[in-house]
């Protein structure tokens, strides 16, 4: 199952939850926000009325459009003509408070020096237009909100025509837009910040004429992120710089082992701590206790959490060993179990070559460089949050159910975060359920106060969500021309879904967020066994979810094949795409192109390394050079060659490669990989989890294939296909393959 599969079983995954009141109960944000809006000294496109219904000429009910079609919700023009664009997704380092208000303000005609962003919340009007529900993930934003917001602005600016239409008292034909300004007959002219208000009061038109892409003036530019100043000069608020009046902050002291209890607590220490407010027990993810210091600020929080004496009892839960944990894996790879292709196997006994490959891929914590934080404020009507969530209507639900309230009690202001890589997307809602439980337990011991909980880093790394480990093992047999004739496969590693809400996600025992990224394009005879032991260590998507692993092993083994055929490995992958995966081919094609590739001398003790992988929609082909220097890898040069479709902005999809390049190398450095040792989580900051330093950072050349069809993700493809590139060309130095990350020579 491609991941594309996967996201696609997503809405139905969720159904159950989120018809318990997330879809359709909470008011619609445009019959709030109006009112705010005219305070504001301006105007939301399309008032509320026209979101229930629409008009015709003779008065008849015209089809209703949905929330998330009408442009109240997502557009604010202001009487000077500033416009402000609400996105309908977390931004978290993506570029989407950027490209989502550059693909509306090209349908709108806007004038792009006066667009700014703005973020939305748990209201209807923000899903996904194509999920139905609430989600920032699978690189799916603009891919999934590109008609959407092109709509959105289309019709904002019909309806800017036809009120500048009705003021001069013209056919609305005879108008036209241009950068911010209606232009009419004879000279006529008004600004958009003029008309906002009598169109606003105009019907919401339900079919609209899209540009001509030929046409485009904003989408396609390379474009400086709105957000790029604030953040580069420190000016940016993120979630963790909430501060409401008479706002407490909480910190937690969880259980050393994954759903320990508490056994006693001495707390006398802790209350003594100036500033502290309360200490109180809570639920922690996974059926565990903890507790929480609550305080006038983080630093009194932690001082007070130090002086806890805790006692904990960890008998009655797994303690998980590292290296017990591969022994067990091992074994699993050698037993029956759920299959996803069944391919004849017979042809492997007698192939003319045989290849045997075990690969070993720990545990990575998400490690954003923003901790995980959310303020709650609890009021007998219902609760506030204030959170950068990748899955704000989820964690209404989730918080509706802890604080005792429906779900359309619960509004969530969602707030620009400092990374993410899938931790702010949880099934569990983990962070946002512990925000929760800190605040009711505050209430009920008469701490009345809007409460921001805190999770240090080490609070995360050490007791967090992480990747799964994956274990593979392959046995294939191949001819003299590299003809595979049999791929007998083996994966083990434990389910991200099962366990949650998302369970219902598991077919036929397999977890297809594991499997995705194995095989194809490639034209294999294939039989993949897969098992999912149960281990007590919660796991999550991290950034390109199972391509992580999946894509090292097929590019590392294709390559391997190529060598032992004494085959080119550009011209082996080319011959295997044929002609059924064009976007692959051109990709990889210019990579190699730009990177100078079998036409440039490289310097002795420099190799090329080569890798291509789809990925949410999009191929990324990487070109590496890489040496190794005082025995150890280092990777010096990376060309990539991307297909995405159109690039709505291409600095933003050079940025989110380079980025993502950056992040596939962390997982090549020594120290990378997250252990336990009876049961405890070894790794507590970057002082023991490895990520790239600058000296570590290669030369990153990003290159786009030009296509003018709809946009496809850019989130995560750029991560998958380093870390395989970069190791083909150590291998192709040392003449031996490497098969675990975080890399090992010798």
């Amino acid at each position: 199952m491609s991941n594309n599969t996967f996201y696609s079983e997503l809405p139905r995954a969720l159904q159950n939850i989120l018809e318990q009141g997330q879809t359709g109960s909470p008011p619609p944000l445009a019959r709030r926000a109006f009112l705010k809006m005219v305070g504001a000294g301006g105007l939301a496109i399309g008032a509320f009325p026209h979101v229930l219904m629409a008009q015709d000429a003779k008065g008849a009910a015209a089809p209703a459009l949905k929330p998330d079609q009408q442009p109240s919700a997502f557009v604010h023009i202001a009487p000077s003509g500033e416009v402000t664009v609400t996105i309908n997704r977390l931004e978290f380092g993506q570029g989407v408070q950027t490209g989502l208000p550059m693909i509306l303000a090209e349908e709108l005609d806007a004038d792009w020096s006066l667009v700014r962003s703005g973020n939305g919340s748990n209201d209807v009007a923000y899903q996904d237009p194509v999920f139905g529900m609430h989600l920032t993930g699978g690189s799916t934003s603009i891919k999934h909100s590109y008609t959407q917001y092109r709509e959105l602005g289309a019709r904002a600016r019909a309806m800017l025509m036809s009120a500048a239409a009705e003021r001069w008292k013209v056919d609305v034909a005879s108008v036209r837009t241009q950068a911010g300004t209606v232009l009419g007959p004879e000279g006529r002219k008004a600004t958009y910040g003029e008309l906002a208000e009598a169109a606003m009061a105009l019907p919401v038109p339900e079919k609209v004429e899209l540009k001509d892409p030929k046409a485009f003036r904003i989408i396609g530019q390379a474009t400086t992120r709105i957000d790029a100043k604030a953040k580069s000069s420190g000016k940016q608020d993120f979630g963790i710089d909430m501060n409401l009046p008479g706002q407490l902050t909480a910190v937690v002291a969880h259980p050393p082992v994954f759903g320990g209890k508490l056994a006693s607590m001495d707390e006398a220490a802790a209350r003594a701590v100036k500033g502290v407010k309360a200490v109180l027990r809570v639920p922690v993810d996974g059926g565990g206790q903890g507790v929480t210091v609550i305080a006038d600020g983080y630093w009194q929080a932690k001082q007070g959490r130090d002086a806890l004496k805790l006692q904990w009892d960890t008998a009655s839960v797994e303690k998980v060993d590292s290296e017990k944990q591969l022994a067990q894996y091992r074994e699993l790879a050698e037993k029956p179990g759920p299959r996803l292709y069944e391919a004849d196997m017979s042809p492997l006994a007698s192939a003319p070559h045989k290849l045997d490959a075990e690969f070993f891929f720990p545990y990575l914590a998400h490690a954003p460089m923003e901790p995980l934080n959310c303020t709650v404020q609890v009021t007998d009507s219902g609760a506030q949050l204030w959170v950068g969530t990748q899955m704000p209507g989820f964690d209404a639900v989730a918080a509706a159910r802890v604080l005792g309230f429906k779900p359309e009690q619960i509004q969530v202001n969602v707030q620009t975060a400092g990374g993410g890589f899938g931790r702010r997307g949880v099934g569990t809602s983990d962070f946002v359920v512990l925000a929760c439980e800190v605040a009711k337990a505050a209430k009920t011991a008469g701490v009345n106060a809007p409460i921001r909980t805190l999770w240090s880093r080490e609070d995360d790394i050490k007791g967090g969500y992480y990747r799964p480990v994956h274990l593979h093992r392959a046995r294939i047999g191949f001819d003299d021309k590299g003809k595979v004739l049999a791929w007998d496969h083996a994966l083990v590693g434990q389910s991200i879904v099962a366990g949650t809400p998302l369970e219902s996600m598991i077919k036929n025992g397999i977890d297809a967020t594991a499997t995705e990224g194995m095989r194809d394009p490639y034209p294999l005879p294939m039989q993949l066994t897969v098992h999912h032991p149960k281990v007590n260590v919660p796991v999550l998507w991290w950034r390109s979810v199972g391509s992580t692993h999946t894509a090292f092993v097929m590019e590392t083994l294709i390559d391997e094949i190529a060598r032992a055929t004494k085959q080119d490995p550009v011209a082996y992958r080319m011959a295997l795409f044929g002609d059924k995966s064009p976007r692959h081919k051109a990709a990889l094609q210019l990579a190699v192109e730009r990177s100078g590739y079998g036409k440039t001398t490289l310097p002795e003790g420099h190799a090329w390394g080569v890798a291509v992988h789809e990925s949410f929609s999009s191929v990324v082909a990487y070109v590496v050079e890489a040496s190794v220097q005082d025995g150890k890898p280092v990777l010096h040069r990376a060309t990539a060659g991307v297909h995405c479709n159109l690039a709505v902005n291409p600095r933003s999809v050079e940025a989110q490669v380079q980025g993502a390049a950056i992040m596939g190398l962390s997982m090549c450095l020594p120290g990378a990989a997250i252990t336990l040792k009876d049961g405890q989580v070894q790794q507590s900051n970057f002082g023991d989890f490895s990520v790239p330093r600058i000296t570590d950072a290669p030369e990153i050349a990003v290159h786009i294939v030009p296509s003018a069809e709809p946009p496809t993700g850019m989130g995560e493809p750029g991560l998958p296909a380093l870390a395989p590139a970069f190791a083909n060309a150590i291998a192709s130095l040392t003449g031996k393959p490497l098969r675990n990350l975080p890399f090992k020579l010798g």
